[in-house]
């Protein structure tokens, strides 16, 4: 037997060029005499749908496409994920399934028995969970149908679940397991993926085939990565992550592979082609071309323009450098010899004058009270307003340059410096940005050194430096990962050697800067546990306080 797998980018409710996209597989894989062809997870419809599943136009439109594939199934089976309608009134409207079509029929229909509610996921919403697990018997082979988190309890292992659905299959002893996937990427779940394909074939002696999607859907970006591995535990194939593609396999031969040759991953690298795919696919799919940015002279700001002229092109990206009086001369030269290394549009604007005249204006409100954050934030709202005045008057969407580190304790200005459509960096701590620029620069010098090497600062006072209100980056961030990422307490972190004051300073300010975090833009998502839809946390609160 000869499968396909097509891993493809996917766009949510775009039925007509999903279906063109898994047409154009379906052409391959018959070229190359394919027996079954398998696509990834609500392929159909695009993963995650939301509350789009909530219309009935929208799942009609979904049962169209079924319809249409059905069509061409002739002599190929056709596995594809889309929602189908619980058929009666007890329990949610949908499930999650997955269509066997085959000689243009729906031969079977098995829907998903894990639903994950946690993170970024909120299946419990929408779906009812299987209950039924029947295999599926195609061309002298047994077939057990699995959807996404279906194989990650092995064993009834998963403390989240009370159900392995392998197990329920093995009484059934398959002959083979397809996994359809939309599995989201962090920079651990590669090799965690792996592990579990593994895992799973060693339990139950069977070869899986795991295709996953390979885009981006707003903040959420998926690798790709789809796997294949024999029932001796042995993974032959990984497909390429961030990218498309389409391969063929012949049954009998993986079963003969006795070694694995996997490619070696980057942490960097993968995370550096994660946000480039986060920004291309966010622009493209939603019709857009251009991005404009604020360029500082800092870290963070030449790291999101090299990463937006990857993703988009030197001419789809403007950056605009607004110095103030308080602003340093490397600040420009460190800038324009970046837009020089990249050839990248830039102009200039003084925001000396328009920030004299807010000033002025307030000063019978202000009176004579010291300098301090209001006069600061001034400035960073100033820069805010001419970088949403080009978006609007040009069509450029404004990219945001924050980074996680200062998201987290609140070193960004709402309506300024927090201003834009997508928040590029927002899941990198202010250490991996310095780790990512290093990794940009190993070939050859693209952000220019001392854009790297200077003490990080707002410049929003005479000689300012993070250091004066912040620890080292080493030890905030550190912090930091234990809170966000490992949910530690305070005892529990200061317990881990962290000076007791410093840790409750940080998470105060963690605390009571959520608000913000409820105003920024969507945040491109490489870490297991980034700010925006996967970490909801009230806004009024006292704990830690």
């Amino acid at each position: 037997m000869k499968i396909a797998i097509a891993q493809l980018n996917y766009h949510i409710g775009h039925f007509n060029q999903n279906l063109q996209a898994m047409l154009g597989a379906i052409d391959q894989a018959k070229s190359k005499n394919s027996d079954l062809i398998l696509f990834g997870e609500l392929a159909c419809c695009g993963y995650p749908p939301r509350d789009f599943l909530e219309f009935d136009d929208f799942i009609q439109k979904s049962n169209q496409t079924i319809d249409t594939l059905k069509s061409v199934s002739g002599d190929i089976a056709i596995v594809v994920g889309a929602p189908s309608v619980n058929p009666v009134p007890e329990g949610k409207d949908l499930y999650n399934s997955a269509y066997f079509l085959y000689n243009n029929e729906i031969q079977h229909i098995q829907h998903k028995c894990l639903l994950p509610t946690y993170d970024v996921f909120d299946e419990y919403r929408y779906f009812e969970p299987a209950t039924d697990f029947n295999i599926v018997e195609f061309k002298g082979k047994k077939i057990a149908l699995t959807i996404c988190e279906d194989i990650w309890n092995i064993g009834n292992e998963n403390p989240l679940y009370t159900t392995c659905p392998l197990d329920e299959y093995e009484k059934e002893q398959p002959d083979l397991i397809l996994n359809l996937s939309a599995s989201p990427f962090s920079y651990g779940h590669v090799e965690e993926r792996r592990q579990i394909v593994k895992a799973n074939t060693l339990r139950y002696k069977t070869p899986l085939f795991y295709a996953n999607h390979a885009g981006a859907q707003t903040e959420l970006i998926f690798d790709g990565g789809s796997l294949v591995a024999n029932s001796k535990g042995v993974i032959v194939d990984e497909l390429d992550l961030f990218k498309q593609d389409i391969r063929v396999y012949d049954l009998h031969e993986i079963e003969q592979v006795e070694t694995e040759q996997l490619p070696e991953h980057s942490k960097m690298e993968n995370m550096r082609q994660a946000l480039v795919l986060g920004i291309s696919d966010y622009f493209a799919k939603l019709g857009l071309k251009k991005a404009v940015l604020g360029l500082s002279g800092g870290i963070d700001s030449a790291l999101v323009t090299v990463l937006a002229t990857q993703a988009l092109g030197k001419d789809n990206v403007k950056a605009v450098l607004m110095p103030s009086q308080f602003s340093s001369d490397h600040s420009i030269t460190d800038s324009i010899e970046l837009v020089n290394n990249l050839g990248i549009d830039h102009n200039i604007i003084e925001i000396s004058p328009i920030y004299d005249q807010f000033m002025e204006q307030l000063s019978p409100l202000f009176e004579d009270r010291p300098f301090n954050v209001a006069e600061e934030n001034l400035q960073s709202r100033s820069r805010g307003v001419l970088l949403m005045a080009i978006s609007n008057k040009l069509g450029h969407i404004l990219l945001n340059t924050s980074n996680k580190s200062e998201l987290a304790v609140g070193y960004g200005t709402l309506y300024g410096d927090m201003c834009g459509g997508l928040s590029v960096i927002g899941d990198l701590y202010k250490t991996e940005v310095f780790e990512m620029c290093r990794h940009i620069n190993k070939d050859g010098e693209v952000i220019p050194e001392n854009i790297i090497t200077k003490p990080p600062s707002a410049e929003l006072r005479p000689n300012q430096k993070d250091s004066d209100s912040l620890p080292d980056y080493d030890i905030l961030d550190s912090i930091l990962f234990e809170y966000i990422e490992n949910r530690k307490g305070p005892k529990e972190i200061i317990a881990m050697g962290f000076d007791e004051a410093l840790v409750k300073r940080t998470l105060g300010l963690v605390n009571r800067n959520e608000f913000k975090r409820y105003q920024t833009a969507p945040v491109l998502r490489v870490s297991d546990k980034a700010f925006g839809m996967g970490r909801r946390l009230p806004i009024v609160a006292k704990y830690l306080n």
